[in-house]
């Protein structure tokens, strides 16, 4: 019988809720409040978040990233536009045709670029790839802050990408899963990453970061918002509860919440990184910026680490993926990295 273990490596969805995410939601399940967002709780997640990224912005709550990215993208383009993101970005390989569907068929263009980072060059590239009626017109730069492999553009990065985008006319949009990891690795206040990429709307995710459901879509160009509660109602995303989506927020918002766990994760997969450097055999094909660590090793020996009851991905960058969360231990780390070493041992590299 395989083993179970009580944390997983697969994702940073696999964690439970933190404390602060609970606390919140319970003083929120104190007795009756306006509906469909028109409550105090959400009121105070918006402006938490405000402060939180410095900048004015408007707020929205959806239940998951993908309605989130998905919606975003929808509210910038046109059924006839196009946009630029990477390869790998979570927009192309994992949202089953999401952003396309709710744009009404927006088509997305595959940028390459090492570590999963899409680079100005070749913004401009397919910015200007083609101009006639019957292509799709590029209009939105979608980048991934941390990537799909976990690494993490810097403030010069994200500027040159701002001003790729710029002299093409294309707006941008953030996917910020994990943004606050990004945030706590680059030790820089939030604004600075926003201002340096122009983002026109950053999608923060709550849920990797402990809540048990929702995610933030934050505009900073305030006309794509103008009708996006619209494309949230339509979308089966306003959640009538609201209070149990906005509430989460604002404990991870308070005390510096968020930075504690971000930091913890991102800290764990360094010592991750380091514990797994020391067995010879595995390769690492990604710098480690964030919480996420890629690992090349035999199949062999990860087959034996799926059978000693460890769950991780593959699919993900061409490696094997192993995501630290706010709630990873160093029991945890230890754990993997000794069963890590008894099947190199058992499976060595040919």
């Amino acid at each position: 019988m395989t083993p179970t273990r009580p944390r997983q490596f697969a994702s940073d969805n696999c964690s439970g809720a933190c404390k602060e995410a609970l606390t919140a939601l319970q003083r929120a399940n104190a007795g009756h409040v306006t509906s469909y967002g028109e409550d105090a709780w959400t009121k105070a997640a918006c402006d938490a978040i405000r402060e939180f990224c410095g900048l004015p912005c408007e707020v929205f709550f959806v239940f998951n990233g993908t309605a989130a990215n998905s919606l975003a993208l929808a509210s910038l383009c046109q059924s006839y536009h196009s946009v630029i993101c990477h390869e790998s970005a979570h927009v192309e390989t994992d949202e089953c045709g999401a952003p396309e569907f709710f744009s009404n068929g927006t088509k997305l263009l595959l940028a390459a670029g090492d570590h999963g980072k899409i680079s100005p060059p070749e913004i401009n590239r397919l910015a200007h790839r083609r101009a006639d009626i019957h292509y799709p017109k590029p209009r939105v730069v979608s980048i991934t802050q941390p990537t799909e492999v976990g690494t993490v553009y810097s403030p010069a990065e994200l500027d040159a990408i701002r001003e790729a985008a710029q002299s093409c006319g294309l707006a941008l949009h953030m996917d910020g899963a994990r943004f606050f990891q990004a945030v706590d690795s680059l030790r820089c206040h939030p604004g600075d990453l926003i201002r340096a990429s122009g983002a026109d709307v950053v999608c923060l995710g709550g849920t990797k970061l402990g809540m048990i459901a929702g995610e933030a879509v934050v505009f900073f160009n305030p006309s794509c918002a103008e009708e996006f509660a619209f494309r949230c109602k339509q979308a089966g995303q306003l959640a009538s509860k609201m209070r149990f989506l906005s509430a989460q927020w604002v404990g991870l918002m308070q005390d510096g919440a968020w930075r504690r766990h971000a930091s913890h994760a991102n800290s764990m997969a360094a010592l991750l990184r380091r514990e797994l450097s020391h067995i010879e055999g595995l390769g690492f094909p990604f710098p480690t910026d964030s919480n996420a660590v890629f690992v090349k090793a035999p199949p062999e020996s990860l087959a034996s680490l799926r059978n000693a009851g460890w769950k991780f991905y593959e699919f993900i960058g061409g490696a094997a993926r192993f995501m630290c969360s706010w709630d990873t231990t160093t029991d945890d780390i230890n754990a993997l990295s000794a069963d890590f070493a008894t099947a190199l041992r058992r499976h060595p590299p040919k």
